[in-house]
């Protein structure tokens, strides 16, 4: 049998794997494959899962979801935000982005190499310095957006609500969701 240098092709992943092996004429299985993957330290470049996990620290408070049932009629009444991955070339960044429920205009969008409260509250603040405050903002359960440093920013405007999707429910903000799966494709 051939010998497989695992460094010849370091894009395969283990159903790549296991039908490169099988083709060599190896009798292997994507469970063997995952399992010396492991041995080996060897996994994806990307962001690790469950990057929308809550903080479990003091302060962080999750807000109830407004949205079922809410008919959105206009403009600027419920902006959506959430934060994504961008695969670059030497690993990746993280994108936000605000987009009007009612029109499906994507208020803004920015990038950054952290997931920061700080990042999501300043282009936010830029958002509504712009384009005046929606009455709700609707975002997921994610450290970031249920940071203090975020909450009272919300809470500073008057007549602004937070909104949260909630827990492992990605479909109540699923027009952001959407948006990503077109940048993706």
């Amino acid at each position: 049998m051939k010998k497989v240098d695992k460094t010849m092709t370091p894009f395969y992943g283990v159903p790549r794997t296991t039908a490169h092996l099988r083709g060599l004429g190896h009798e292997i299985n994507p469970k063997c494959i995952r399992r010396l993957y492991r041995q080996m330290d060897l996994h994806a470049m990307g962001p690790r899962p469950n990057t929308s996990k809550p903080h479990k620290g003091n302060g962080h408070t999750i807000y109830p979801y407004l949205l079922r049932g809410l008919k959105v009629t206009r403009p600027n009444q419920v902006w959506a935000m959430d934060i994504t991955y961008a695969p670059i070339d030497v690993g990746h960044m993280y994108l936000v982005a605000i987009i009007d429920v009612y029109s499906r205009y994507i208020v803004s969008w920015s990038l950054s190499n952290t997931m920061t409260s700080e990042w999501c509250r300043e282009c936010l603040e830029t958002d509504i310095n712009r384009y005046g405050a929606p009455e709700i903002i609707n975002t997921d359960q994610g450290s970031q957006f249920t940071s203090p440093v975020f909450t009272e920013f919300i809470a500073s405007y008057e007549g602004l609500q937070l909104s949260m999707d909630g827990k492992g429910h990605a479909i109540d903000n699923i027009f952001i969701e959407r948006f990503w799966r077109n940048i993706k494709i």
